[in-house]
């Protein structure tokens, strides 16, 4: 049988790199580049940022802050982006994020995600960092997905072939 922690982790793998990272580069794939970097006003980011946005936060909670890597985010730098960096570089980015996240969720256990250690100032666990990564992921393609729905009047298909009508059986 799993361990509570296996089943985590596993569940954060499915999470970011079945779920969450194939939607957002579905996205990405949906828009032109002015579409990718588009702000609507100055209180607004673009997708384009997003992308930048999460590769900076799951390098700092999750292969910094689990794997133990060196932390060089620059948060700031991920807004003030103006683009436009190609698609293929940003599908890119996330390949390469997916790798990164795959190895370090490899070398998890129990210890490491009982942990407590800082990050961006706060005090955090090894599953807090996981709960905050899939959340804060989600939330991200969730505002990319309305983003390409919104100007490209498309739905993005992501429950294609699933009857999510069904009703819970005991």
């Amino acid at each position: 049988m799993e361990t509570i922690s296996q089943l985590l982790i596993e569940e954060t793998r499915y999470r970011l790199l079945e779920e969450s990272i194939p939607r957002l580069k579905k996205c990405l794939a949906r828009m032109t580049a002015d579409d990718i970097w588009y702000r609507a006003n100055h209180q607004t980011v673009s997708a384009g940022n997003l992308v930048l946005h999460l590769c900076g936060n799951v390098k700092q909670w999750l292969i910094s802050g689990l794997g133990g890597r060196a932390d060089h985010r620059d948060r700031d730098k991920e807004f003030q982006e103006e683009g436009p960096l190609e698609t293929p570089v940003l599908v890119q980015m996330l390949d390469d994020l997916s790798s990164e996240i795959n190895q370090i969720l490899n070398e998890l256990d129990d210890v490491d995600l009982q942990r407590n250690q800082t990050i961006q100032g706060y005090q955090v666990t090894g599953v807090s960092i996981l709960v905050h990564v899939v959340e804060h992921f989600s939330y991200h393609v969730g505002q990319v997905t309305y983003m390409v729905k919104s100007r490209k009047a498309v739905d993005m298909g992501y429950y294609q072939g699933k009857d999510l009508n069904q009703l819970n059986r005991s």
